[in-house]
């Protein structure tokens, strides 16, 4: 059976993640990504408006033509986790191809809001839900599995397509943790169960985001003690408490609710995205919070509740905002420019529970606000934080239980890959042999 993976976005950059694998006649698509930082640098750029084609040439989303040059059925469009540089594009997309998107359940239902947000094309495609550990028929030779994952997101997982020829392991996003605050643990034993069952993994598609770091990414509860150890630290400030962090991160907003309601604050979260996920997750029972936690959206809901927060008093509450990156029109940047009924003043204290994701319009922008936010003398607590991907040592450890016969670096630029590349190369892969650095656009034949 011939295999060939076609990588079609993310690997000259982080963001816009797509690619194919043909195995014989099936393909399966993996990802369908958005690179924000195309669509951050303009300004008020609506894309639920946008052509496909407009986007692809702005270099927003994946270039998926590539895909008539492989010759085969779609079988399914498989994301992995519900990030925007994943899912971003599958509204643009998907419609273009007769297949089913399967994805875990957290993941599926934030597919079918960017579906429903889409203002351009009608999108079709049957939804299936799949879960960690479950498996389905990919035509009638292969299987795709789905294994569970630990990230920065809840209900991660690292799609497996089982190919006659050994499996193929699309590995990204993820780090190894044992003690995750919400979820299971990751997988290891099943990566190692399909690094040495049948044919073995034929080749592993890895996420490159940290192979410059050293050492081993903390697990999210290392990062849980981290912010308790901060916001009790503030438990006597009688002033203004405000802190940020990734919308999507519902282990790191259920923890900002519970150790804000430990030092006698109402925690309220605001901003579009905040109230999108925390509000996702609460409907389909993937995290619980606090009855009476204000949860708002609308611009105008969440200047209300600045106001009320104001009027009763800022050492009463706590607002979990969105703003992290320093996004122009986020609810923290509005706050650093006094766009909002909420008053910063001198001592009071912002907690960054997010890193700059390392783009240059993401750190010019934090860079600003932060300075916006100190222009009215606010205190900085910074990178209250641990990343949700493998660093140096995860990714010797996957190696190790996957020994896959090809490697695929992804999810970086050139730059980004030359830890991984080093790091491979130590374990006896080669490039142009079975490493395999690549860029947008080409397809590799394995077999």
């Amino acid at each position: 059976m011939e295999i060939e993976i076609a990588t079609i976005g993310g690997y000259e950059e982080v963001g816009r993640q797509m690619t194919a694998v043909r195995a014989g006649d099936d393909i399966v698509v993996f990802d369908m990504g958005l690179n924000l930082s195309k669509v951050l640098i303009h300004d008020n750029l609506q894309t639920e408006k946008m052509h496909s084609l407009d986007l692809i040439d702005m270099g927003a989303i994946p270039d998926d033509r590539v895909m008539s040059d492989l010759e085969g059925d779609v079988q399914a469009i498989v994301p992995t986790h519900g990030h925007l540089d994943h899912i971003g594009a599958i509204s643009k997309l998907a419609h273009r191809y007769d297949a089913p998107i399967v994805a875990a359940p957290f993941t599926l239902e934030l597919v079918k809001e960017e579906i429903q947000d889409e203002g351009k094309f009608q999108v079709q495609n049957d939804l299936i839900e799949m879960d960690a550990g479950e498996t389905m028929s990919i035509g009638n030779r292969c299987e795709l599995e789905f294994v569970n994952v630990t990230h920065s997101i809840i209900n991660a997982i690292n799609p497996v397509l089982h190919t006659p020829e050994g499996a193929i392991v699309y590995g990204l996003d993820k780090r190894i943790d044992h003690t995750p605050v919400i979820g299971d643990p990751i997988d290891m034993k099943r990566f190692r169960e399909i690094g040495r069952e049948g044919e073995g993994v034929l080749c592993y598609i890895e996420d490159c985001t940290n192979a410059n770091k050293k050492g081993r990414t903390p697990s999210e509860a290392v990062a849980r003690s981290q912010l308790q150890d901060v916001m009790h630290s503030l438990e006597d400030y009688d002033g203004g408490i405000v802190a940020t962090t990734f919308s999507s991160h519902i282990a790191r907003v259920t923890s900002l609710v519970e150790f804000a309601e430990e030092i006698g604050r109402q925690p309220v979260l605001l901003g579009r995205s905040m109230e999108k996920y925390s509000g996702t997750a609460e409907r389909i029972g993937a995290a619980s919070f606090p009855d009476d936690l204000g949860m708002y959206g609308h611009r105008k809901s969440v200047d209300r509740a600045f106001k009320r927060i104001m009027n009763e008093g800022k050492e009463n509450y706590l607002p979990v905002v969105t703003g992290h990156q320093g996004e122009p029109r986020a609810m923290l940047t509005r706050m650093g420019r006094g766009e909002t009924p909420y008053e910063l003043d001198d001592g009071d204290k912002v907690i960054f529970s997010a890193r700059v994701i390392p783009e240059p319009t993401n750190e010019g922008q934090r860079y600003q606000s932060e300075k916006l936010l100190g222009m009215q003398g606010a205190r900085i607590y910074d990178d209250v934080h641990v990343s949700g991907h493998l660093s140096q040592e995860g990714h010797y450890a996957m190696l190790d239980a996957l020994q896959p016969q090809h490697v695929i670096p992804s999810h970086q630029d050139m730059q980004g890959y030359s830890g991984y590349v080093d790091l491979a190369a130590k374990q006896g892969y080669k490039l142009g042999r079975d490493l395999h650095v690549t860029s947008n656009g080409n397809i590799l034949q394995l077999v």
